[in-house]
This record gives C-alpha cells, sequence and structure tokens, in this order.
C-alpha cells in the first residue's frame, strides 16, 4: 500500500491547469510546424503562421494560447494499492483546479447551473473521470477544453447495418456542420462502440492521444487515414478560410457494444489540442511527484 497526500494531488493539478493553457504537448507543436510548411494556400499559411508566432507569445510571455482557457477534463487513473490520505481526491483535484485558474490568471468560464449560468468564478467545478487499476500508482491527464469545438461535437445512434460507411458519413457529417466554427485545424476524436455515454467518452479521451500514435488495431488505423484525407479534402482549412489543412489528425477509440446498436460520437477540438499529462506512460515517468 502507497499513501498519497491530497495536497500533492493539489499542487500538480494547479501546475497542470497552468501549463497546459500556455504550453502544446510536443506532437500538436509539432503538427502545426508541418502543416505550415505543406499548406498551399496564402490565407492557409497566413493563419498557420499567426498560430505559430501565437503559440511562441504564449511561452515566451506566459499568456494563455486561447483566451477560452476551457473547463477542466481531468482523466485519472488510481491503482488499487494507492490509499489517499488528507481528504477526499474529487476536493483535492477540483482545489487544485482552483488554485490553478484563480494563481494562473486564466478565465473562468463555468456556471453553477446550466440555465441560470452564475459563474463559479473560479472554474470548478472539474469534469473529472477516474479509472481503477492495478498497481501504486496515480496517473492524471488534465485536459482544458473550450466550447467552440465543444459545442460543434455530435453523438449519432447508428443501427448495425449502417455499418463502417455509416461511421464515415457519421464523422463527415459532424466536421462539415462545424466548418469554421471549430476554429480549425482541429483534432477530432472519435469513439466508437459502447453504450450512448460511453462512446462520447471514448472520443473525448481520444483528443489526448498524441497526434503521433497510430491505433493498434488494423481496422481503425486504416479508417484514421481515410478519415483525415476526407475530412483535408473537404477544403474547410485553416481558420475555415480555406486550405487542405482542416485537421491534423484523427484519433479513435471503439469499445464493445450491444447486438442492436453502433453508437458513434465526434468530440471535435480546435488547434489548442490542450493536455498535460503526469505518472507512468510507455516506460517513462513524468512529473515524478507520485
Amino acid at each position: 500500500m502507497r499513501n498519497i497526500n491530497v495536497n500533492e494531488i493539489t499542487w500538480n493539478i494547479k501546475e497542470m491547469c497552468i501549463e497546459a493553457n500556455h504550453f502544446l504537448t510536443d506532437d500538436m507543436q509539432q503538427r502545426l510546424h508541418k502543416a505550415a510548411g505543406s499548406e498551399t494556400t496564402e490565407l492557409g499559411k497566413m493563419v498557420l503562421s499567426q498560430l505559430e508566432e501565437n503559440l511562441e507569445i504564449a511561452g515566451k510571455e506566459m499568456i494563455p494560447i486561447c483566451q477560452d482557457t476551457g473547463m477542466a477534463v481531468i482523466f485519472v487513473k488510481v491503482g488499487q494499492e494507492v490509499h489517499i490520505e488528507g481528504g477526499l481526491l474529487t476536493d483535492a483535484i477540483n482545489e487544485g483546479v482552483r488554485q490553478g485558474y484563480v494563481e494562473g490568471y486564466l478565465r473562468k468560464s463555468v456556471v453553477k447551473d446550466p440555465i441560470y449560468r452564475e459563474n463559479t468564478n473560479d472554474n470548478t467545478p472539474a469534469i473529472i473521470h477516474y479509472d481503477i487499476v492495478e498497481g501504486d500508482n496515480i496517473d492524471i491527464t488534465v485536459a482544458p477544453k473550450g466550447f467552440g469545438s465543444e459545442n460543434m461535437s455530435r453523438v449519432f445512434m447508428l443501427k448495425p447495418a449502417d455499418g463502417i460507411e455509416g461511421v464515415k458519413e457519421a464523422i463527415l457529417t459532424a466536421v462539415k456542420d462545424a466548418g469554421p466554427n471549430a476554429c480549425p485545424p482541429m483534432v477530432v476524436g472519435v469513439g466508437i462502440g459502447g453504450t450512448f455515454e460511453k462512446c462520447a467518452l471514448l472520443a473525448k479521451k481520444a483528443l489526448t492521444r498524441s497526434v503521433e500514435e497510430k491505433s493498434p488495431v488494423e481496422y481503425v488505423r486504416n479508417l484514421e487515414k481515410e478519415m483525415l484525407e476526407k475530412i483535408n479534402d473537404l477544403g474547410i482549412g485553416p481558420g475555415g478560410l480555406g486550405g487542405k489543412t482542416t485537421a491534423y489528425a484523427v484519433n479513435i477509440e471503439t469499445y464493445p457494444t450491444h447486438i442492436a446498436g453502433l453508437p458513434v460520437a465526434v468530440n471535435i477540438c480546435c488547434h489548442v489540442n490542450r493536455h498535460s499529462y503526469i505518472g507512468a506512460r510507455n516506460g517513462k515517468t513524468y512529473y515524478s511527484t507520485f
């Protein structure tokens, strides 16, 4: 059994909220730079060049990459051999978000009620997804999600007869409907299978996967490649002003489902696909606080 104090969790969540809003992960930076070099339209090149400049300024001057600093979405993997001491894990996470957004001077975008809409003034509560795993570690991903692109996301409750062609059509429909409103170039997270809520969660989680990492499942890997090509052929382009770079990547996650269903969720993220990670991944330890 390993004991972890809630204060450690709070501190790390605070730092991760600030980091994610000022710096993109290496894979996103590289994909932006690559797109800037390969875009063929003048307007598209200009937009991508401005996005690169904006990213540089954000890091140097500690100004958020985007004015919409998002609602904090947190993925937490908790090892069965971990004992949290000093308080409740959920409270510790929300306190970290509160500190990060207040001390980091990040925009507070969360309201207490979806209808009466009074601002909570500290960007809490966060959206927290827990997964119990083996071991004595805690892995945390903080993914602030802006709502320009979130509002463009869709869930399609397809029938099994719709098959893979129905899935393709659903993805393209979501992207076409989003158009410039999702602030392209976008990353398209797709969840296939499970239930109504599970496919949406899969799509959200897919956005946290590196755009350089391909699915280990062959048909999914091929589908990711095909859909990226078809999305870029739409010509929406950077900023919605036309061009070949509408999306950086299509990340797809799947899950078993019911014999009568084929749920598909498309969670779109803008060019500021933000996430910060702490824990052990691929044999490496990131932020060795835990």
